[in-house]
């Protein structure tokens, strides 16, 4: 399966169009229409309707693998790339929204301090989003952060050869509204909050959650979102509860089961330089929090 038909097929998908997927590809349409018979011919199914446009089953299961496959192949570029590149006085880091705690910022700008000379641009991305940055090399280094057990690894997707090492973990909080009964307590167990409703979110997800604990965690509101404020502001308006990192400084304190605010560096092959400069000082502690 050559990696351009994939393309087109995910691109046909997506637009649900040839003529759509002719533009964005910059292919005739006629081009996209004999990608779309040659990857048929080659598996030896049909894998779209024509009018309308859609996904057979078989097309929509060779497009789950579409994805990760071409993922993998972007990846082997840039890792090879890496591998072979000089060192660079710029360095780009892909991070999730809650990663840059204040230890992790505290050493990012001991990092920097150490190589004044060096451009830093920090962008945001989702969980999965920071690997994938990485993998594909549009970032040198990742910051991902999740909730999980102590000194458990956070679950990111596979993007072939990639370090994933913990430098910080820090106890969670559970964010109540200011006139919930519970909000004065000193601590709290899951157990007290079973009747509650929760905040589906991107930073705490409710599916999450329940891989860790089981069933539970009564839907609320459904927030896409990656801004703290306006969770923080969604919880106090009493649409629900979520778990947040202490350093966000509201909520009462998780007492148990014992979880922790996990971020991760992550990063592919990193030639002598500016960027594993900074990959080491961040990883400094290891694990520590």
């Amino acid at each position: 399966m050559d990696p351009r038909l994939l393309r087109t097929l995910v691109s046909v998908a997506r637009w649900e169009s040839f003529s759509g997927a002719a533009q964005e590809l910059g292919y005739t349409q006629s081009a996209v229409s004999q990608q779309i018979a040659a990857l048929e011919a080659d598996l030896g199914l049909p894998l779209l309707r024509r009018r309308p446009v859609r996904l057979t089953e078989a097309g929509a299961r060779l497009l789950e693998h579409a994805g990760p496959l071409l993922l993998r192949i972007e990846a082997a570029r840039a890792d090879v790339r890496r591998a072979a590149a000089a060192p660079a006085h710029r360095l780009t880091v892909a991070a999730s929204p809650l990663a840059v705690t204040p230890v992790v910022a505290g050493r990012l700008a001991r990092a920097r301090a150490a190589q004044p000379r060096l451009h830093v641009e920090l962008t945001t991305a989702g969980r999965d989003g920071a690997a994938t940055e990485v993998a594909a090399g549009r970032a040198e280094l990742g910051l991902a952060d999740g909730i999980t057990a102590p000194s458990d690894p956070l679950r990111l997707p596979d993007t072939g050869p990639m370090t994933a090492l913990g430098i910080a973990e820090e106890d969670l909080v559970v964010a109540l509204p200011p006139d919930h009964p519970l909000a004065g307590r000193a601590g709290l167990r899951l157990a007290d909050l079973v009747d509650a409703a929760w905040l589906q979110t991107s930073l705490c997800p409710l599916e999450r959650l329940r891989q860790l604990l089981g069933d539970g965690f009564r839907y609320g509101l459904a927030y896409t979102g990656d801004d703290v404020h306006t969770v923080l502001n969604l919880v106090r308006a009493g649409h629900g509860l979520t778990l947040l990192p202490a350093s966000v400084g509201e909520g009462v304190p998780l007492l148990g089961p014992r979880l922790v605010h996990r971020v991760e560096l992550l990063h592919g092959a990193l030639p002598d330089g500016p960027a594993a400069q900074v990959r080491d000082v961040l990883a400094a502690s290891g694990e520590a929090g």
